[in-house]
């Protein structure tokens, strides 16, 4: 009997050796190396080219000579999705989709999946029965003639059923729970995880069936497995989200087919997920009573355009040092906006408490919302209400600026949809706007100060 050939795998990046490191040079990460065994007698049992054998190979082309064929994507019954994924699955294309425990992935897949009414979908388990996919579906009141289910976890078997069942869609949930015959490791090892992951995209590519992957992460939120498992696949979705609050984001981190700053959200009912087309109804909270320290502000999430409230509470320090607190924001940016609140506007902060929270749970990162937070800072301070007619789009300078952001036409366009009344932009942004606007007032300044001293003295 031949000797079994091993090789030492980093668990953190897939980096291999032939001996035990304690430190992997590629990643720098400590005490990750595992010796596994990457080599058995057995041979690839590339089963799905059993119907293709005589094809001839592929011979190298001129770019010139390429000529580009537009293939229809599969449209889902969810907005949300297509959009994330660029309008729609893309024929041969490999989608990574990752969250937390609980969150939602197999709902989500699963309810997808139901919505096909003409495509074949094969929807292979392995980390659930038969009747627990079938409480699920009927938890979702969906039900679909053309929905297979397949709990296996061994590539060569999984193979040898799409070759019999040949699907339209191929859903595996999930990839950490596959092994192949070609690996002696166990599930969910690096090797493993890398070798049914290549076997995945050969399938994919050469049959063009599009493929979904549940992939799990580790506890730093990342997901888990080699590095080298997101490089494969053409999109990676992450489904984020507290389990305990009742909506979900579906955020796009890669796409080869598109865009990889779209954003889809959820909202978790008994019965599934529900797409919310308009997200701007969930991030402005319905309030009976006018308050301080809230402040409408305009958001880009690819090519959607978002309103979002934030909120901010002032309050006396009552410890040494101040507290900055910050939900959905981030927290150095922030610390910036308040410097700048100090350095020329004269406001004394310094011994304030500042807290800020982004409504509807979502995370932002648009410069466009500076105007709006330092206005919510000092509607908080000063113990003025902000006229909820109002939103603001203009990033803030460390003078005091206040500078022009991109796409204004579809942020005013968008504020004018939901009945705001004005808008406050930068005066440079005036230059290149095209939107004639109708029932909301654009206003201009070229500072913070300016905005400041202006908002209430109007009212």
């Amino acid at each position: 009997m031949a000797k079994a050939k091993t090789s030492f795998f980093c668990q953190s990046c897939g980096h291999s050796a032939p001996k035990w490191l304690g430190k992997c040079p590629s990643c720098g990460e400590w005490n990750t190396f595992v010796e596994e065994l990457i080599e058995t007698n057995a041979h690839p049992a590339e089963v799905w080219k059993d119907k293709g054998s005589n094809r001839t190979p592929p011979k190298p082309k001129l770019l010139a000579e390429v000529s580009f064929e537009n293939t229809p994507k599969i449209s889902s019954a969810d907005p949300e999705f297509n959009r994330v994924l660029g309008g729609g699955i893309v024929p041969g294309s490999l989608v990574l989709i990752g969250g937390e425990p609980g969150i939602g992935k197999s709902t989500l897949l699963l309810q997808v999946a139901l919505s096909l009414q003409g495509p074949k979908v094969l929807y292979v388990t392995g980390e659930e029965s038969e009747q627990q996919i079938k409480l699920r579906a009927d938890r979702l009141q969906a039900s679909s003639n053309n929905v297979y289910i397949l709990t296996e976890t061994n590539t060569q078997q999984i193979f040898r059923q799409i070759v019999d069942i040949e699907p339209d869609l191929i859903i595996i949930d999930s990839i950490q729970t596959l092994y192949s015959d070609q690996i002696e490791s166990g599930p969910g090892s690096v090797s493993q995880i890398r070798e049914c992951a290549l076997e995945l995209m050969r399938f994919a590519k050469e049959s063009a069936t599009p493929i979904f992957l549940v992939g799990h992460i580790t506890k730093e939120g990342s997901i888990a497995g080699p590095k080298v498992l997101e490089h494969l696949v053409d999109t990676v979705l992450q489904f984020e989200g507290d389990r305990h609050m009742i909506y979900r984001i579906l955020r796009t981190t890669k796409n080869r087919f598109g865009s990889t700053s779209e954003l889809g959200i959820y909202e978790m009912l008994g019965s599934g997920l529900r797409p919310v087309t308009n997200p701007s109804e969930i991030l402005l909270s319905q309030r009976e009573e006018a308050s301080s320290g809230i402040a409408i502000g305009t958001l880009l999430e690819g090519n959607r355009p978002l309103l979002v409230e934030i909120q901010s509470l002032v309050t006396q320090s009552n410890y040494g040092t101040a507290q900055r607190t910050a939900n959905g924001y981030d927290a150095k940016r922030l610390n910036m906006l308040i410097a700048v609140l100090e350095k020329r506007g004269g406001y004394k902060l310094g011994t304030q408490d500042v807290f800020l929270n982004i409504t509807g749970g979502i995370r932002v990162d648009d410069p466009a919302l500076d105007l709006a937070t330092c206005l919510s800072i000092v509607s908080s301070y000063e113990d003025k209400i902000i006229d909820s007619s109002s939103c603001f789009a203009a990033e803030v300078g460390l003078g005091g600026e206040l500078r022009s952001v991109t796409r204004i036409d579809q942020r005013i366009a968008e504020a004018e949809k939901l009945g705001f009344k004005e808008i406050w932009i930068s005066k440079y942004n005036l230059k290149g706007l095209n939107y004639k606007p109708k029932a909301i007032k654009i206003r201009s300044a070229p500072n913070l100060l300016d905005v400041i001293m202006n908002i209430w003295r109007q009212k």
